[in-house]
């Protein structure tokens, strides 16, 4: 495909400019750090011994993200919610983040009263909504971030001021030097991405045009295997599906060994990283022996930078421009969620 071509498909069907949003993904995020920086946090929030992130679809990611990069360096729980009810342990000794982008989610509100109920340590983070209201009447910590946006494309709103937020409150390190090299990766990375016709981007949705992807990482993979899954989703309008080795050892592997004309038409995709153990390595080296002669190919995506919090972005970033350019060449915009918003037009009317 041309240059020319590639222009003229995004031009028919990005009509909401998800593009732009995308390129300028470094830029929100050095943002999100900068308002982050403001937060002003209650001295009696010091002594955390419990984290939740409580929020669902794009605003639940930050937390899954924010897990995946600490759980190398956390001392204390962690756990992310995605349901109207707080698991038990919530407690005063518990930092909880209510993390709704519109504000409005109805299960991150009821985890939030449940919260206050439970006196435990919140900090809401959103665009405004009910969210905003609870947090500046009681008096909560809030990060008020720009809206107007798909949730899913504020990621860097969203992840952000969790993490500056553990560092004021000494839970983890300084993190600037590493929140530095990512902000320039990405910048590098958007451009790189954005060069047409042929960039890993375009190249890799040409393989997986037609295809349902099968997205594997691992543990220092894992919060970026469920984006690419997710993002293909949303902005793809296309079924996927993502697994962990070597979780997927113990029971998927086995699920390619029938249903042959179904799944020649899925194609797998392995994030990778440096962090990986020895043993991944050799489980994932071992699985494509076993598994390359049933999908359609397997194709392997390694992080880049030096930090963690760099290849996982570096990650992120790649497969952002990789559901985006599949929506194009599936000819749908990829901002509009039609049947997400008829669910919720629908649950409001019970």
């Amino acid at each position: 495909m041309k240059d020319s071509d590639w222009e003229k498909l995004i031009e028919k069907v990005d009509k909401s400019n998800m593009l732009e949003l995308i390129l300028d993904f470094h830029k929100q995020c050095g943002d999100a750090v900068e308002k982050a920086s403001s937060l002003r946090l209650p001295r009696e929030y010091g002594g955390v011994k419990k984290i939740v992130v409580a929020g669902l679809g794009g605003s639940a990611i930050g937390g899954d993200l924010l897990f995946t990069y600490l759980a190398g360096e956390l001392g204390i729980p962690f756990h992310v919610s995605r349901d109207y009810q707080l698991p038990a342990f919530v407690d005063k000794e518990t930092l909880l983040f209510a993390v709704s982008y519109s504000g409005n989610t109805e299960e991150t509100l009821s985890a939030y009263s449940e919260a206050v109920s439970r006196s435990a340590k919140i900090v809401g983070i959103t665009s405004g909504g009910e969210l905003k209201k609870r947090c500046e009447e009681m008096g909560k910590p809030v990060v008020l971030i720009p809206g107007g946006m798909p949730p899913r494309t504020a990621l860097g709103y969203l992840f952000f001021p969790m993490l500056v937020a553990l560092e004021k409150l000494k839970v983890v390190t300084d993190k600037s030097n590493e929140i530095k090299e990512t902000l320039t990766l990405l910048k590098e990375l958007s451009q790189k991405y954005h060069s047409l016709p042929d960039n890993p981007a375009t190249v890799l949705v040409k393989k997986l045009y037609g295809r349902i992807p099968i997205i594997y990482g691992s543990r220092d993979t894992s919060a970026a295997a469920l984006r690419w899954r997710t993002q293909i989703n949303e902005n793809s309008k296309t079924l996927a599906f993502h697994h962990l080795f070597p979780e997927m050892n113990h029971n998927e592997i086995v699920g390619w060994e029938k249903l042959e004309q179904i799944t020649q038409n899925f194609r797998v995709v392995i994030l990778r990283d440096k962090g990986e153990s020895p043993r991944v390595k050799t489980r994932i080296e071992i699985t494509k022996s076993i598994i390359g002669d049933v999908p359609s190919g397997i194709d392997e995506i390694f992080s880049e930078g030096e930090s963690l919090l760099a290849r996982l972005f570096s990650l992120i970033c790649l497969g952002d421009f990789v559901s985006f350019y599949l929506a194009v060449v599936n000819g749908v915009d990829p901002a509009p969620v039609e049947r997400i918003d008829t669910l919720k037009r629908r649950l409001a009317q019970e």
